[in-house]
Order: C-alpha cells, then sequence, then structure tokens
C-alpha cells in the first residue's frame, strides 16, 4: 500500500509529537508512524522535566532569566562542543515554540519546578532557583480507549496517586521535615479524591505524553501505532519518503517535504553500545523505551548522514533491579550519610554531582581502576532510618530480592562488609574516617560535595552545617552495587540549526530532518538542567516542522494528499 503526506515523523516522543503537531498546525498534511504498540517513548517513561529558557512560564513565574544569560550559561555547560548557530536555535525557538503549541492546544499546561537548580549554577547564567518546568497532572480518563496505549513508565504507582516532580523532592523528606509530612497528607488526600472520583490522574512524563497525544488527536493527525521504520526512500540525493510496516504489512509512505526522525537512541541495542561506546555496557542498566534500538540512526546512516556523540548517553548512576528495569538514582546520592566507593574501597567523586558526570567520572575510574563498574555506594542503618531508597520509605526492610541478587550486601561491621565486597578493608575504613571529618565540619575537601546549590537540592535541610553529609558510623552497614545507567543515548545524526540532517561533508540531506535522540544532542557531553533532554527534543521538532512548513515547491502546491484507509486514519492499532 502506498500513501503520500507532505510530512512523516517516524516516532512518537515528545520530539516526533511536537514535529507532528507543528506541521499540522502550519496546514500541512503530517502522519506519525511508531514501532511499538505503545505512544510516547522514553518520554513517557521519564520524569517529564523540560528546559526551556524564557519560556512563558518561567515569565509567568517571574524568573530572573534572559536570552543573554541562557546563551552564557548554555555556552559555559556546552562549550565548543557544539556549533553556536545550534545552541543559538535552541535557545531562540524555545520560548516561541511554547506560545505558539500553547495558544493552539487546550491541554498545554505546565508549573515552574521553582528551586530545582540548573545541574551547573555556579556557571555563568546559572541559575541557582532553575529553569525546570514539568507538565501538570491530567486525567488519563480524557484519553479514553488509548489510555492503555500510552507508555509505562519503569515504576508503577498505586491507582488514584500522582506525584510531581515537586512532590518528589518533598517526600524524600518524609521521615526529616514537617514540609515531607504534609506534602505526604496532601498528596494522599488527592488520592484519596481521586479514587472517589474515579480520576486516572496521569503525571510527570506520562502527563506530558498524554497532552502532546490529546493535541494531536484534536488536530486530526493520524498516528499508526505497530508500524516500525524499515529504510528511507532516496531519490538521488534527497529522502522523498519512508519504507515501514504497519501491522505486519509493507507499505510505503510518500513524504513529498519531508522526513522527520525522532525515533530515539540505541539504548537497547548492544551491539552499538559496544560499537561506539567503551567500557562496561549492558542494556539492562537503561530505563529508556525498550523498542529504542537505533533503526532510525542506522537509517540515515544508509541515506548518508554523519552522526557525532555517539560515544555518550544521558547518563545516571542506577541500581539494578532484578525484576526489570533498574532504579535510577537522584535524590539518593545527595542525601546525607553515604558515599561511592570503586574497587579500592575510595571515594572518587562529588556523589551529589550532576548524575551524567558522575557516571562519565565512573567510566573514567573503571579505566585506571578495573572492576570498579559496578561501583559500591555505601549507607549505614542511619541513612536507611532517615530516606527513601529504592522506593522503600524509611525504616522499612529493604527488598529481599536485591540481597538474593546479590546486588545489596550487609554487614555489622565496615570491616565485614569490605570482605564481602572484596575491597580492601583498611583503605574502605580510612575513606569512611576521612569523609566522616568532612561531615563533622562540613567541608568536602576532596571533592567538593555540597559547594553547589544543585548538590543540596536533594539534600536534608535538617542536617548542618552541609545537607549532602553526614558521618557513616551507626551499623550496620549497607553496599549497594551502583551501574552506570542512562535515560538514553545522546549520539545520533549531525544536524544543523534547521534541524536538518547533515552528510560527513557538512552538506544537507534534502528531505531529512532530526530531533530527540535520533540526533546528536545540542548538550553536548554535559547537562544543562532537568529536562535537558526532553526541551532541546521538542524545540528542535518544532523548528524541523516549521523549515518544512517554509519550503514553497511546485511539487507540493500541486500535489493533493493522498489519505489513508479509515482504519489507519482512526488509530485502530489495539
Amino acid at each position: 500500500m502506498e500513501f503520500e503526506f507532505d510530512v512523516v515523523v517516524v516516532g512518537s516522543g515528545a520530539a516526533g509529537m511536537t514535529a507532528a503537531l507543528t506541521a499540522a498546525y502550519r496546514g500541512l498534511s503530517v502522519t506519525l508512524i511508531e514501532k511499538s504498540r505503545l505512544f510516547g517513548g522514553s518520554t513517557a517513561r521519564s520524569g517529564g522535566g523540560v528546559w526551556v529558557p524564557n519560556n512563558p512560564v518561567l515569565q509567568a513565574a517571574g524568573v530572573p532569566d534572559s536570552p543573554e544569560m541562557a546563551r552564557t550559561y548554555l555556552k559555559a555547560v556546552v562549550g565548543d562542543r557544539v556549533p553556536e548557530a545550534k545552541q543559538r536555535a535552541f535557545l531562540d525557538h524555545g520560548p516561541a515554540m511554547f506560545q505558539y503549541i500553547g495558544a493552539r492546544s487546550k491541554y498545554w499546561d505546565f508549573v515552574y519546578d521553582r528551586g530545582y537548580s540548573d545541574y551547573h549554577p555556579e556557571y555563568p547564567g546559572g541559575l541557582a532557583q532553575g529553569r525546570s518546568i514539568e507538565p501538570k497532572p491530567i486525567d488519563g480518563r480524557l484519553l479514553g480507549g488509548d489510555l492503555h496505549k500510552i507508555n509505562q513508565p519503569t515504576m508503577s504507582a498505586p491507582k488514584g496517586i500522582a506525584i510531581t516532580v515537586s512532590d518528589f523532592h518533598d517526600l524524600n523528606m518524609i521521615a526529616r521535615t514537617w514540609k515531607g509530612k504534609k506534602t505526604a497528607l496532601k498528596v494522599g488526600a488527592l488520592t484519596a479524591l481521586n479514587l472517589i472520583k474515579g480520576a486516572l490522574p496521569l503525571s510527570l512524563g506520562k502527563a506530558l505524553a498524554a497532552r502532546l497525544w490529546l493535541s494531536l488527536r484534536d488536530a486530526g493527525v493520524p498516528i499508526w501505532l505497530n508500524t516500525p521504520l524499515t529504510e528511507l526512500i532516496m531519490e538521488g540525493d534527497t529522502v522523498v519518503g519512508v519504507r515501514a510496516e504497519h501491522e505486519g504489512r509493507p507499505v510505503v509512505i510518500k513524504a513529498r517535504r519531508g522526513v522527520v526522525l525522532a525515533a530515539g537512541g540505541f539504548e537497547h541495542n548492544l551491539e552499538m553500545r559496544k560499537q561506539y561506546i567503551s567500557g562496561p555496557q549492558n542494556t539492562a542498566w537503561t530505563v529508556g523505551a525498550t523498542e529504542n534500538v537505533g533503526e532510525g540512526i542506522v537509517a540515515g546512516q544508509k541515506a548518508g548522514a554523519a552522526v557525532d556523540l555517539m560515544d555518550d548517553a544521558w547518563w545516571g548512576p542506577s541500581v539494578r533491579n532484578p525484576d526489570g528495569p533498574p532504579f535510577f538514582c537522584l535524590a539518593e546520592r545527595s542525601q546525607p550519610g553515604a558515599i561511592i566507593v570503586n574497587a579500592n574501597g575510595e571515594r572518587f567523586v562529588n556523589e551529589s554531582a550532576p548524575y551524567v558526570n558522575v557516571v562519565h567520572k565512573m567510566y573514567e575510574v573503571e579505566a585506571e581502576v578495573p572492576g570498579s563498574i559496578p561501583a559500591h555506594f555505601i549507607f549505614d542503618q542511619n541513612f536507611r532510618d532517615r530516606y527513601l531508597f529504592l522506593g522503600n520509605f524509611p525504616k522499612r526492610p529493604l527488598p529481599q530480592k536485591y540481597f538474593d541478587a546479590g546486588i545489596i550486601k550487609q554487614a555489622d561491621t565496615l570491616a565485614e562488609l569490605a570482605a564481602k565486597l572484596g575491597v580492601p578493608a583498611d583503605r574502605l575504613a580510612a575513606t569512611v574516617e576521612r569523609f566522616n571529618g568532612f561531615a563533622r565540619k562540613g567541608r568536602d575537601e576532596d571533592f567538593l560535595r555540597g559547594d553547589s546549590a544543585y548538590d543540596r537540592y536533594y539534600g536534608d535541610p535538617t542536617v548542618k552545617p552541609n545537607p549532602t553529609m553526614a558521618p557513616l558510623e551507626r551499623g550496620p552497614f549497607y553496599a549497594v552495587e551502583m551501574v552506570p545507567g542512562d535515560l538514553g543515548t545522546k549520539g545520533g545524526l549531525v544536524t544543523d540549526e534547521h534541524a536538518r540532517v547533515l552528510n560527513d561533508q557538512g552538506a544537507v540531506i534534502e528531505g531529512l530532518y532530526a530531533a530527540g535522540n535520533n540526533s546528536a544532542a545540542v548538550m553536548g557531553n554535559d547537562y544543562a538542567g532537568a529536562g535537558a533532554t526532553i526541551g532541546p527534543a521538542m524545540v528542535f521538532g518544532y523548528i524541523a516542522a516549521n523549515h518544512l512548513a517554509d519550503q514553497e515547491t511546485a511539487e507540493t502546491v500541486a500535489a493533493p494528499a493522498k489519505r489513508p484507509g479509515r482504519r489507519a486514519a482512526q488509530n485502530q492499532e489495539k
């Protein structure tokens, strides 16, 4: 079967849905194809944060930002790793993207995560109060029969509950602060109300994916699930469409103006990981969408595209889960009473640093001290009694499955723990003693833990003088295997400031665009703030669609779109 549209979008994460929505709003005929039977990709599985400086939500909240501050900060984070034109395109078009879609979609509703610091607030232009926003929770009943089609997060929540980023921050202090307890009561009351009303609240990444999906549905965009891309169609050096399989049947979808690849990274492709990324690799360590095996990147390469940043990912220290996706350690590393050590039983990093930087350091250390991946996250009973860990409330026993799998080890003394880990007991004891001294003084002389506002965001405000540090002194002691997990890979097709894909000579491949983790990240090897994966994905999806809409060709004007059959157009996938 053959169909024809102005634009074909591949992938239903934030990048793809934003591109398709923008194209529809610009009056183009567009279809979106998705490999999975579910929509939302890694976006739906994420925290849903969006980092786009100077957007209308931030302006309404009175955030003291400016275009010049944002440019200065992003340049400090990214350096020369990504062309300045691409950095500027992201910053210049980001606010416009929010304004444009917000004026057209009734589902476009976000809130500022005040206090969630930029990841490097000490850099020029950085903001300690942060620039991150998130979608407001939304009632899943609005999706109707499509509710079961949304990709699921790595950890399921009880029915009726919807926890926001700010709630998560406060709940981590449930045993320590009145704010933590009040937040727990608030979440509990809202959950009870939702159950009484029969509401099915969606929050975080699921809320963002749902809002985009509902907007696409209102705009009449046909979305084909169960439709994996097989190859790009070329006429000479120009991309003119895609070949795909729709529910097992081959289809040809022509694109009069172009194709936008937004099919995610290659985090679940072990062969590609080993080809491009040095050091230990394991697809069980990623929380990215399981369908992300790099077909979009490979298809682009076959069309002559260059790739970049293929040796990097949106890393984060994680705990392997014997029953499913790993646990991405976000807050735990900033909470007092825990350290990370290598195979020698020695600290090697500021544990509270931004997660991508911690894993970069893990790989550096592994090259010097083999056996340091997995690393060891060490804490004492005080830590266990005070803070959530692996989703378990304070003082509650940790799940036995982690002990059975050897992921968590426990001992009455540090010497016994060292023996179980196979690390030198004297070095581990010396490491803990040195750290305890720093904790009592409130100053980490080795790695400056707690100096940054980002470090302190998930710290314990009741611990003085440094909210990220407390001595490890009360047994039993615990050691948790910590692996280099990720939210997805960073590398992909090289694109310009218009989201057009480039070849090895830097020339444009006509008709081909890329956004999200299908493209090389505008963040380079670093991370500007919470949502700096999704924010640029959405912005470059928007940029791609606008560039396509601004094209005027005689062929486009003359050729009417052939619409898909009724079943395909109504998103019939079950």
